[in-house]
């Protein structure tokens, strides 16, 4: 690798009272695939978008092509061949296709009205070169999460980039979208020269896609390794700065006594189209029910219909045998349902309060730490965010800071160490691990295991098929708001589950391998 198409020098970066990057030293070669992998906070993203313009380092420089050059904005990398697919996509979901792909660069008519008919064409002229097939009619919120992922693609290609940075390309896709995008990944960098940059937490996808893989810890470059000489332990160990077990989990055998039941829930999602079309299970005490299916076929509308954040249109919801229809959300906690959102930036935490404050919510009206609902106790409250940040391994180095200084994992174990901290019998719990590291990963599903064994009834939500078949004691498929299967962990491959996440069912005689 002597063609050193970007070198990053001595890179630091400092945010307040936290020094993001460190004298970080890393070169990407022309025509390579490069993975930076760390864990929550180490800093990868945060060099990836100096990289992209969205920051100024502190001190250091860049060079591309061998000049020193100053990215001192989006529209400067892209001018340089530098684009970035960012991980929440930025696409507006009323327009087609076309329009999305074209936005800010729209081919004119006559100099002054958009010329439709040019955008559709050269849209297809760009699908067909780089293997990226889209329909450039089609609305973009009547399409699938991969589908939407091509488009995010297509945008930065239209921009005439050269080095692409996609952050977590994968983390909503199917096993088949998956092997799909990389396979475009493989084309744009064999055929079209394209070179590539994936920040990614799934071990064994870097493995699989990368040339070269570079390691961050704590804001600092550890190294960088060919692929061919790594494997899952020692990226691991290089991440965290430890042995990273997953040993085998060890499950309680428990008497299952039914908790949650539904009964032919229905509700709409918020366009006013019904998102659930008579959803029916039972959760039961001590077990752990994995719901697997892409992203927009319902998990949404169903968490929320649980947790009274959304209307349900008929059915039956009882938690305990007590009705828990159309129950507002203070009163489904108060019937024992704690809750990890999908969402954190949304729901699942304020950005403008304090760490401290963020993990008071939903006790600050309590004792000991509300003193007859009037006078809060700072001692108390302090002692219980010192125990929660120690206990959870969130890195702040004061519970005073604001929560959206935290990086995106931080805020995470933030938002599960509330929650956890309520021993509800009940969790309902969204994309617990998204975003976050191995190290982290390790923890949680270990916390998550506990709670299983404690007794504890768990609905786990999740993209990750990994993460459901890992901590699942049974797995419910997700396709257009209606269950399409049921099975146990050990009964089915993670490659024949996506097929039931995209709708189709298969003869039990035709599925794959277990586990393969």
């Amino acid at each position: 690798m002597t063609d050193i198409l970007i070198r990053a020098r001595n890179i630091s970066k400092r945010f307040p009272g936290v020094l993001a990057n460190d004298r970080v030293n890393l070169d990407i070669a022309r025509g390579e695939i490069h993975a930076i992998v760390g864990e929550n906070g180490a800093g990868k993203s945060t060099l990836m978008n100096i990289i992209y313009g969205l920051y100024e380092p502190t001190e250091g420089e860049i060079f591309f092509e061998g000049k020193p050059v100053k990215i001192n904005s989006p529209l400067v990398a892209i001018n340089l061949g530098i684009g970035m697919v960012h991980q929440h996509f930025m696409l507006l979901p009323s327009l087609t296709v076309a329009e999305n792909i074209v936005l800010g660069m729209e081919p004119r008519k006559n100099g002054i009205f958009m010329d439709m008919k040019a955008a559709i064409s050269e849209v297809e002229k760009l699908s067909e070169t780089y293997g990226l097939v889209v329909d450039p009619n089609q609305r973009v919120e009547t399409l699938s999460v991969g589908i939407q992922q091509r488009i995010e693609i297509l945008k930065v290609l239209y921009k005439g980039v050269d080095v692409l940075i996609l952050d977590e390309p994968t983390a909503v896709l199917t096993p088949q979208e998956t092997d799909d995008l990389f396979q475009v990944i493989r084309n744009l960098v064999r055929d079209l020269g394209k070179t590539v940059i994936i920040i990614t937490h799934k071990l064994q996808e870097v493995l699989a896609i990368s040339h070269r893989v570079s390691v961050m810890r704590q804001g600092r470059m550890v190294g960088t390794l060919e692929t061919k000489d790594a494997d899952e332990r020692i990226l691991a160990e290089m991440m965290v700065g430890r042995e990273v077990l997953f040993k085998q989990l060890h499950r309680e055998r428990l008497p299952k006594r039914e908790v949650l039941s539904t009964r032919d829930i229905r509700a709409r999602d918020n366009r006013g189209l019904f998102a659930l079309n008579g959803i029916s299970f039972n959760l039961k005490a001590g077990e752990i029910l994995g719901i697997a299916g892409v992203e927009g076929n319902g998990q949404t509308e169903l968490v929320e219909v649980l947790t009274g954040l959304r209307e349900m249109e008929g059915g039956t919801f009882t938690v305990n045998g007590v009705d828990a229809f159309n129950k507002s959300p203070r009163e489904i906690r108060g019937m024992g349902i704690a809750h990890i959102p999908e969402d954190r930036l949304a729901t699942g935490l304020s950005r403008e309060a304090t760490i401290s404050e963020n993990l008071l919510m939903g006790v600050q009206d309590r004792e000991p730490y509300s003193i007859k609902g009037v006078h809060m106790d700072n001692r108390r409250i302090r002692d219980r965010s010192d125990r929660l940040i120690e206990e959870f391994d969130i890195r702040t180095p004061t519970a005073d800071i604001l929560a959206g200084n935290l990086s995106g994992g931080n805020m995470q174990k933030m938002i599960i160490a509330r929650e956890f901290s309520f021993d509800t019998p009940i969790l309902i719990v969204a994309q617990p691990t998204r975003g976050i590291d191995v190290g982290a990963i390790e923890f949680v599903h270990n916390q998550i295991i506990e709670k299983r064994n404690a007794g504890v009834a768990i609905l786990l939500v999740s993209a990750d098929l990994d993460e459901i078949f890992r901590l699942s004691d049974r797995i419910l498929t997700l396709y257009e708001g209606r269950i399409t299967g049921e099975f146990s962990s050990d009964e089915i491959s993670k490659r024949d589950i996506g097929l039931y996440m995209t709708g189709k069912r298969i003869d039990s005689t035709e599925r794959g391998a277990i586990h393969e």
